[in-house]
């Protein structure tokens, strides 16, 4: 081989670069893949389109895994690829085209010697490439070239002689370009063609299966949820897998360490910091140790940490070089996760007391532009509470320590705010947590001085820190908070002022905020129907707690809608519609998902609503189970109105077992509240006056009656029985008479309230009016399968039950046997207690269907469910039922009062 100068042909050794220095042959091999390398089938497959496209570009992250995944790639293809490590690069163009060219005949290429060598390191002929490209275009089988660390050719000079070898060549060269950044060749035209072959950092991730499988090559066994958080935190980073797999291996727990390790403290941080950090600028570093306080950070927001205003083009320019920074869409990027861990430790290592500034920094910045998840978070990790109080509170997001899916970890952050700093905003949120807790006096004295400063400022606006928004914004808070004080006080007025101050303080704060906190407006209107509730205004609490139900499918209003559910549903079994009062207080104990056949009791009003209606059908053991679920005592009842729900029905069933004196002594607990409800003294001295009853004081009960009857239904229900006890029908059935004339009460109050009259009647002579008032109760308590009020009735009834006029109408829900049956069984021998298993509501909304002759997929369609859903409710309904068939369920629920 010669070369041309001006005295003539000059000989040049074919194992000397253009500076006469020998080839380092290192730069030709192929580099070895260790015993634990992991062959990646898609990758490979992927990789093998490079034998048809002229470009292939394997573009990845330092150790993502991209030099030894072409490596197994080009030794599988016996030699016939040549392998050039571009580490020469910067020593010129010449020299990097006298390797390249040595790299292509090792492999096996027939160069001739037309083609020549370059004759100095710093350049290279034109009309060498030319003849190069020329004699490539004529190969039968083109020459595979891989060139590793494309990276390093940082002359644009060499980038623009290579595409013109790569465009002349044509079908005689496949170059593959093994790189961290993306080659400055013009992709987009072989991405138009579809001549190139690419893959990136994101294809390179380890997936969990692949993440496995390296491990076990390690002799590591882990559980499949342990790989998915190893896959998590390294991104499927290959050199981290690998790094952390060894690092494992001499751990005594490796499962444990894999866990937990600390990223700044193994060899993953010297890889990081020596490959990535360390190649960067001074200004570069300074703005990656600032930003790894963040979970993503943008351009604006970084510079705000760093004084400059350089962000936008160094965040721009480390993604596009795969220096570990991820570009998340919309100008947002993040460090990945164990670079951010270490670049995390080497700020506070490099930079002591400076991370505490960098939040503030950060908290100040996204307070203005930011989330309000972020900046609660920097405000915090800064210790600056009285930041983090304002935003809360600014934002109207104080409802959220009640309610949404961030209630646990707004009040978790607040739990570490100390007594310091006192404002109005601060204290705000002291209140709150008070008030969570149910410490009501700790936080009523909080908000009533909160309430007075707050008035002054508003007077003075001069002397307010914030402004007039800010002010509002505090004032409805504290409004908010005033309304729930009420509400764990049963104080309906001071609820009522709470409202109608927030009302009119809603016109005064961004309307925005409202629409992203709708929770504040349901929390608002959840403790003022509470509080009219407790106060017996049924109807207004109505329209407070349906507006919540009604209102948008919000995740942050969800638990209060079911909460509001729950208050209807009392609202409805206070007024005697058990059948109303038990859909509702299923949607309210509903926890699952919508389509579940089996919703999950907890604690609150619906269980409890749910264990009375189960008590009036004398189903005791599921009463039990439900009242045992409402009143956990890992979740104590907040308000007077549960308190007294739980009383009354706690009183009842206990009066259901036997035990008259535990009931006595269950409604006489005193329910802590400023205002009588007139429902609940009623009710509970309903309980009180039947456990007197039962032990024979008809005398006491009726005294007790006397003083607590007033309007109230039930009460005049028991004091009518109280009256037959001692003897005055006339009395009783006068009492009767005035439960009738109140409208808008259902069957378990008019069935108890007929079976009095019945009793009243019988004792007076009148059979006939006594059998057709036991007829109308079994009517109406047949619709309601309403069992209670007949076992409560006495021994008077049970005769009058086996009669030929009475014994079809209770017959198959009330006492066993059907009217078919042949000859009536004797009286003695029937028992009121059920012969089916209670059917659950929407096993009872789809035989209501199937008695309408609709098909599986038309009930599954009306429904909102599944085919199989509705498949697996009539199963169990046919079960509950005993019978096998469409035709049979429905004929069985017609005589059982069901449909």
């Amino acid at each position: 081989m010669s070369v041309l100068d001006e005295n003539g042909p000059v000989p040049r050794p074919p194992s000397a670069d253009p500076r006469g220095d020998p080839f380092l042959r290192t730069q030709f091999a192929i580099p070895t893949r260790p015993g634990t390398f992991l062959r990646r089938n898609r990758l490979a497959r992927h990789l093998d389109e490079a034998l048809v496209t002229p470009l292939t570009v394997v573009d990845g992250a330092a150790g993502a895994g991209k030099t030894l995944l072409v490596a197994d790639w080009a030794a599988a293809l016996d030699g016939h690829v040549a392998w050039l490590t571009a580490q020469v690069a910067d020593k010129g163009s010449g020299t990097f085209w006298a390797y390249l060219l040595q790299a292509l005949r090792l492999s096996g290429v027939p160069l001739s010697t037309d083609v020549g060598f370059p004759a100095e390191a710093g350049r290279v002929d034109d009309g060498l490439l030319t003849r190069l490209a020329a004699e490539l275009s004529a190969r039968d089988v083109p020459a595979t070239m891989v060139i590793d660390e494309y990276d390093r050719v940082t002359d644009p000079e060499i980038t623009d002689q290579l595409a013109f070898v790569l465009q002349h060549a044509g079908h005689g060269m496949r170059l593959v370009l093994v790189t961290r950044t993306e080659p400055l060749l013009p992709l987009h035209r072989y991405r138009t063609a579809g001549a190139i072959t690419e893959i990136r950092n994101a294809e390179l991730a380890f997936t969990p299966d692949e993440a496995a499988r390296l491990l076990t090559l390690h002799g590591l066994h882990l559980p499949a949820d342990d790989v998915r958080a190893l896959v998590e935190r390294t991104r499927g980073w290959a050199a981290g897998l690998r790094l952390c797999a060894l690092a494992a291996q001499g751990e005594t727990d490796p499962q444990m360490f894999l866990k937990e390790f600390e990223a700044d403290r193994t060899t993953i941080a010297d890889f990081l910091l020596a490959e990535v950090l360390e190649r960067q600028g001074d200004e570069t570093q300074d703005l990656l140790l600032r930003v790894s306080i963040l979970e993503r950070v943008c351009p604006d927001l970084a510079d705000a940490l760093t004084g400059r205003s350089d962000a936008e083009r160094i965040l721009s320019g480390l993604h596009r070089e795969n220096a570990f920074v991820e570009h998340l869409g919309h100008a947002w990027f993040r460090l990945h996760p164990l670079f951010g861990e270490i670049l995390h430790a080497h700020l506070r290592a490099r930079c002591p007391g400076l991370e505490a500034e960098l939040h503030r920094r950060a908290a100040h910045w996204l307070r203005c532009s930011g989330s309000l998840d972020e900046t609660l978070d920097h405000a915090a990790a800064a210790d600056d509470w009285q930041a983090a109080a304002d935003a809360l509170v600014g934002d109207l997001a104080i409802g959220e320590i009640f309610t949404g899916l961030h209630s646990d970890a707004r009040s978790e952050l607040f739990s570490r705010m100390g007594p310091q700093p006192v404002s109005p905003a601060t204290e705000l949120v002291r209140a709150a947590r008070d008030l969570s807790r149910c410490d009501v006096a700790h936080g009523l004295s909080r908000l009533d001085r909160t309430a007075r400063t707050l008035a002054r400022q508003s007077e003075s606006p001069e002397d307010a820190e914030d402004d007039a928004a800010a002010l509002a914004a505090a004032r409805l808070s504290c409004a908010l908070l005033q309304a729930l004080a009420a509400r764990l006080t049963g104080s309906p007025g001071r609820a009522e002022t709470a409202a109608r101050a927030a009302e009119s303080l809603r016109r005064e704060v961004p309307g925005r905020r409202l629409e992203e906190h709708p929770e504040l407006d349901a929390l608002l209107l959840t403790h003022l129907g509470s509080t009219r509730l407790w106060a017996g205004r049924f109807g207004a609490a109505r329209e407070a707690l349906a507006a919540v139900v009604d209102s948008g499918r919000a995740p942050s209003t969800a638990r209060l809608r079911e909460e509001c559910l729950g208050h209807l549903a009392l609202i409805d079994y206070l007024k005697g519609w058990p059948d109303r009062a038990e859909r509702e207080a299923l949607a309210a104990v509903t926890t699952a998902d919508r389509h579940s056949p089996a919703p999950a009791p907890g604690p609150g009003l619906g269980s409890l609503v749910l264990a009375a209606v189960a008590l009036d059908r004398d189903e005791l053991d599921r009463a039990q189970v439900l009242l045992d679920a409402a009143v956990d005592a890992r979740h104590p009842l907040p308000d007077p109105v549960a308190q007294a729900g739980r009383a009354i029905v706690t009183g009842r069933v206990l009066m259901a077992r036997g035990e008259t004196q535990a009931a006595l002594e269950a409604v006489d607990r005193t329910v802590a509240a400023d205002t009588a409800s007139p429902w609940a003294e009623a009710h509970t001295a309903a309980v009180a006056a039947a456990a007197h009853l039962a032990e024979g004081r008809p005398e006491l009960a009726v005294e007790l009656l006397r003083q607590d009857a007033g309007r109230e239904p039930v009460c005049l229900v028991e004091a009518a029985q109280a009256e037959l006890a001692v003897g005055r029908t006339g009395a009783a059935a006068d009492l009767v008479d005035r439960v009738l004339q109140e409208g808008h009460i259902g069957p378990a109050i008019t069935v108890r309230a007929a079976l009095v009259r019945a009793r009243a009647a019988g004792e007076a002579g009148d059979l006939a009016t006594q059998r057709r008032l036991v007829a109308q109760a079994l009517r109406e308590a047949r619709r309601e399968r309403l069992r209670r009020p007949f076992r409560e009735a006495g021994p008077w009834l049970r005769p009058l039950l086996g009669t030929v006029s009475l014994r079809g109408l209770a017959e198959g829900w009330l006492i066993p046997g059907s009217p078919s049956s042949a000859g009536p069984a004797r009286p003695e021998e029937r028992s009121p207690l059920p012969v089916v298993e209670e059917l659950s509501g929407r096993e009872r909304d789809v035989l209501r269907r199937l008695a309408q002759m609709m098909s599986t997929q038309e009930i599954a369609t009306d429904l909102y469910v599944s085919v199989n859903t509705v498949k697996t409710h009539l199963k169990s309904a046919y079960r509950k039922l005993g019978v096998n068939r469409r035709h049979d369920a429905v004929h069985r629920a017609r005589e059982l009062g069901l449909l």
